[in-house]
């Protein structure tokens, strides 16, 4: 009901009502002491991921956000629970998920009293989300609800805190007047980009370089900006964030910039003459770690003022990419004498890309020389079981970051850590990926520990939300810890960061989940062939692989950031 006569029992009747209102179908979470929640989401048919760590809750619907583009809702007690899940939340700001955070919080006339689990959780909150208010009235529950979901998706998209105390979420209460709805967004009809320095730049270069970040996710429908960048002729690059918003089999993509892009990558870099960054927010590892941007123009298009870096020479755009890149490529089709890429550029980016397949073909050659399995062999064989439509969740430790160097993993859409990179978030947001996209194949490539930070949440959710595989790379501990050790010269007995050779993490084996330890090389398709076929049943299969120190990605050796 929309009008006047409606009474809500309580206020989670209030706020799962609004919610179903606005298409949202899965919570994650754990609740804290009060169930109502879980009985009007029952009411309402809306399912409860449970977790067994807060963290992992957020991580999980972030996860699905990032994935599905729409609203995911993790549910929380009060007091620690909150402090306990602010590390998804930084996670969720800098990912810029729509995430609705609900919490609970201790009643208003326990305030300043030493109460229950008594925290001022909007001032914990507030520095990580978009938007943080506390419910001091029940007349005020529908308004501050519409209210969050309104900022979550934005733009800026974001995560919102919504906390509801406990003498407001026990109260019954009317709702008063016309409740009110989301705004509505106005279709923008594409114009011819405006003269000015943005456009003059796009014209005058000729070695042009685009940069796609994570903000361009569900941005690209239509493949827009791969034509943007064919009528460039520009080099196509993406942020990690940005990874899946553009199609990677296109023969302009050349992977990740900065820290992860290879060598023949980082010289088309060094000779660009202009780049173009869309929806990113030009984090270190995009700009530092490999070969230094020359100093050359750079056109920045975001939604978000935050997103527009003052640390480089060229124009800033506050607005839609997705606009931007229509007006700029009707603009300079209009023109036919603009915005060519120099004579040779082109074939530069070819054989860029060739180099690169090159250089795959004889890591691969080498791996095969060797005993032990290689982390290249085992992304090869990822590749070559996988189906479409798929995803590949990522975490950022020394060895899984082996799937961020194109063009070791090609295809699939893929979810990664944001700049912050806490560890267990790839582990944890598969779940939630799984649940955001159940026809697609998921798979999570993370290390040993931060597997270990999920496995409760991964045995838990096994049997009712399962279908994920994880691929685990086991060193025994952190591996990029220990190779800063390494380089630093450190005692390793004194400063084990990690073990080589100790037994992979145990896991208990239950209802519909399916383990393996993986060591025999010449079995290695066949076992992950069956893995994906448990997985397509509704499991979750675990794939342990015990990796080598040395076994480094060949852009993080040539950066020189571990030990050579």
């Amino acid at each position: 009901m929309t009008g006047v006569g409606k009474r809500y029992a309580d206020a989670w009747s209030a706020v799962v009502d609004l919610l179903v209102a606005n298409g949202v179908d899965t919570c994650f979470g754990l609740p804290g002491d009060d169930l109502e929640l879980l009985r009007a989401l029952d009411a309402a048919g809306l399912e409860l991921v449970p977790c067994r760590d807060q963290r992992n809750a957020m991580y999980m619907a972030t996860g699905y956000a990032l994935q599905s583009g729409r609203l995911a809702v993790c549910a929380l007690g009060k007091g620690p629970a909150v402090t306990h899940a602010a590390t998804g939340l930084l996670e969720a700001r800098e990912s810029g998920a729509p995430v609705l955070v609900l919490a609970a919080g201790a009643p208003e006339r326990r305030r300043g009293s030493g109460g229950f689990q008594e925290l001022d959780q909007v001032a914990v909150a507030a520095p990580l989300v978009r938007w943080a208010h506390r419910i001091g009235h029940p007349v005020r529950v529908v308004p501050s609800t519409v209210t969050a979901l309104t900022r979550a998706m934005g733009p800026p998209a974001g995560p919102v805190y919504l906390e509801v105390p406990d003498d407001v979420r026990t109260a019954e209460f009317p709702v008063t007047g016309v409740r009110p709805t989301l705004p509505e967004a106005l279709a923008v009809e594409p114009v011819p980009g405006l003269p000015g320095p943005p456009l003059a730049a796009l014209r005058a270069s000729r070695r042009p370089v685009v940069l796609v970040g994570g903000g361009m996710r569900h941005r690209n429908e239509g493949g827009v900006v791969e034509r943007f960048a064919e009528r460039l002729g520009a080099a196509l690059f993406t942020t990690a964030s940005g990874r899946g918003a553009v199609d990677e089999r296109h023969p302009l993509f050349c992977g990740l910039a900065g820290l992860y892009a290879a060598a023949p990558a980082r010289e088309l870099w060094s000779s660009c003459d202009l780049v173009v960054s869309l929806a990113g927010r030009l984090e270190e590892t995009a700009v530092e770690g490999g070969t230094p941007w020359p100093p050359v123009t750079v056109v920045q298009v975001n939604t978000d003022p935050a997103g527009l870096s003052a640390e480089f020479p060229g124009p800033r755009v506050l607005g839609d990419a997705r606009q931007a890149v229509l007006g700029w490529s009707r603009a300079l089709e209009r023109e036919g004498d603009g915005g060519e890429a120099a004579e040779g550029w082109v074939e530069r980016i070819a054989d860029a890309r060739q180099a690169m397949s090159e250089e795959v073909a004889a890591e691969l050659a080498r791996a095969a020389a060797l005993p032990e399995i290689r982390v290249a062999e085992l992304l090869a064989a990822l590749d070559a079981t996988a189906a479409e439509p798929r995803v590949l969740v990522q975490e950022n430790g020394l060895q899984d970051m082996w799937s961020y160097c194109f063009p070791f993993h090609a295809g699939g859409g893929s979810i990664v850590p944001s700049e912050q990179t806490p560890l267990g978030f790839g582990a944890a947001a598969a779940i939630g990926v799984k649940r955001a996209a159940p026809d697609h194949e998921v798979t999570a490539f993370v290390g040993d520990g931060a597997f270990l930070a999920a496995r409760a949440d991964i045995a838990v959710t096994a049997a009712s939300h399962g279908g994920v595989l994880y691929v685990v790379l086991c060193n025994g501990g952190y591996g990029w810890l220990d190779a800063q050790r390494a380089r630093l010269g450190l005692d390793a007995d004194r400063h084990a960061f990690a073990r080589p050779g100790a037994p992979p993490p145990a896991v208990d084996q239950g209802p519909g989940l399916h383990c393996r330890v993986l060591r025999d090389k010449a079995a290695l398709t066949e076992e992950i062939r069956a893995a994906r076929q448990f997985c397509s049943g509704g499991g979750t299969a675990v794939l342990m692989v015990p990796v080598a120190p040395d076994d480094i990605a060949p852009p993080l050796r040539d950066a020189e950031v571990v030990p050579q």
